[in-house]
C-alpha cells in the first residue's frame, strides 16, 4: 500500500495540497445545510395520512412519508424522539399546516417496520456508461447495557458492534446501497446484497483486500459480464490455471510480482478507493458513530435514513477541487 511503501521516509515528503475552484457555490451550499427553511407539496400533504388498509387489522394513523420526515428530522439534527415531536409539531404550526405528528412511542414502533419506496439508489441517467463501485464496510458501536455497566460501574464488557456495507459511485460520490448486519459476518458475503440494489451496469468493481477470493469475482461478473474487478490479492497469493472470470485475480497477480503494487494501483485507478473510506468518514462526522435506535429494524431505517440524508446535503454542496503543484526547491 502507498502509506506503507513510502513510511520510512514519510517525514520527508511534502503533504499534498488541493485547491477548491468552485469556492463560492461550495460555501453556499455548505450554507444551505444549515438552513430551517422548510416546504411540503401539495403531493406530500395528500400523502401525509396513511391510505386505508385493505387487510384484516388496525388501521395505521401515520403514512410511511410521515414517519420518514420525523425520523429525518431527528437524525439530522441530532434530536431524540420527544424532541423530534416537539420539533415537528413546531414547524408545522408556524407553516399553518393542520397535521397531526406523530408522537414519540408511534415514531419507535414504525421505525422498526418502516421501509423505502424510493427506487432512485443505484439509478444514472441512460448514456452515461456502465458505473464504477467502489465498496467498503466499518463499524457502528450500539450503546446497550454493556456500556452503561461500564460508565457507571467499572465493569469491563466487550462492546457490541454493527457493521455498515456501503456501496458508492465514484464519479457521483453518492451511496448507491447500503447493508447493515451484525459484526460477525464477513465482508465478501455482502457482496451480492449490495449489488442487488444497484440497477444499472458495473464498469469497475473495486475493493480493499478483504474481499479477496473467487466468489467476489463471480457475483461480480453475473451482475455484469465483463466487470472489471480491482482488489488487491493477498501477499501470497499465486496464479490460477483456470480460464472463468475469476482469472482476472491471476492478471492481477502477474502483474504486481512483475511490476510491484505501487504500479499495479497506478494503472487498474486502485487509488480511487480512497473515495468510499472518504464517504464512511463523512457518514460518522455528520451523522455519528454510534446508533441511537435499540432494535435491530429501527437501526437499519436509521442507517437507510442517514445514507439518503448525506446524498441529499452532497448535492447540495459538492466541492470541485485541483491539486496544487508546488515547483522544485
Amino acid at each position: 500500500m502507498p502509506f506503507k511503501h513510502n513510511a520510512a521516509r514519510r517525514h520527508r515528503i511534502g503533504k499534498m495540497k488541493f485547491k477548491v475552484t468552485n469556492w463560492p457555490e461550495y460555501e453556499a451550499g455548505l450554507c444551505r445545510r444549515g438552513s430551517l427553511t422548510l416546504w411540503v407539496t401539495a403531493e406530500a400533504l395528500s400523502q401525509w395520512q396513511a391510505p386505508k388498509r385493505t387487510t384484516r387489522g388496525g388501521q395505521p394513523r401515520y403514512s410511511d412519508l410521515a414517519i420518514e420526515t420525523a425520523l429525518t428530522l431527528g437524525l439530522v439534527f441530532g434530536l431524540r424522539l420527544r424532541q423530534t415531536e416537539g420539533l415537528l409539531t413546531s414547524v408545522l404550526q408556524l407553516m399553518g399546516l393542520a397535521l397531526a405528528v406523530p408522537d414519540h412511542t408511534t415514531l419507535s414502533r414504525r421505525a422498526s417496520t418502516w421501509r423505502s419506496s424510493d427506487r432512485r439508489q443505484g439509478c444514472r441517467i441512460p448514456g452515461e456508461g456502465p458505473m464504477h463501485v467502489l465498496v467498503d464496510s466499518t463499524g457502528l458501536e450500539v450503546y446497550g447495557a454493556g456500556q452503561w455497566l461500564e460508565e457507571k460501574h467499572g465493569v469491563m464488557s466487550r462492546r457490541s458492534w454493527r457493521k455498515l456495507h456501503l456501496a458508492l459511485d465514484a464519479d457521483s460520490g453518492e451511496i448507491i446501497a447500503h447493508v447493515m448486519t451484525d459484526q460477525d459476518t464477513g465482508d465478501a458475503s455482502q457482496v451480492e446484497p449490495l449489488l442487488d440494489q444497484v440497477d444499472v451496469s458495473i464498469g469497475q468493481f473495486t475493493a480493499d483486500g478483504a474481499y479477496d477470493g473467487k466468489p467476489t469475482y463471480d457475483t461480480v461478473s453475473n451482475h455484469t459480464a465483463g466487470a472489471a474487478v480491482v482488489i488487491p490479492p493477498r501477499a501470497n497469493a499465486v496464479e490460477g490455471s483456470d480460464t472463468r472470470p475469476s482469472s482476472q485475480r491471476s492478471r492481477h497477480i502477474a502483474a504486481i510480482n512483475m511490476d510491484g503494487r505501487m504500479r499495479w494501483q497506478a494503472d487498474t485507478g486502485y487509488g480511487k478507493r480512497s473515495l468510499v473510506e472518504t464517504a464512511i468518514g463523512r457518514y460518522k462526522s455528520i451523522i455519528g458513530r454510534r446508533l441511537r435506535a435499540r432494535s435491530f429494524g429501527a437501526q437499519q431505517t436509521e442507517v437507510a435514513i442517514g445514507c439518503a440524508s448525506l446524498n441529499r446535503m452532497l448535492a447540495c454542496a459538492r466541492p470541485k477541487s485541483v491539486r496544487r503543484m508546488t515547483a522544485p526547491a
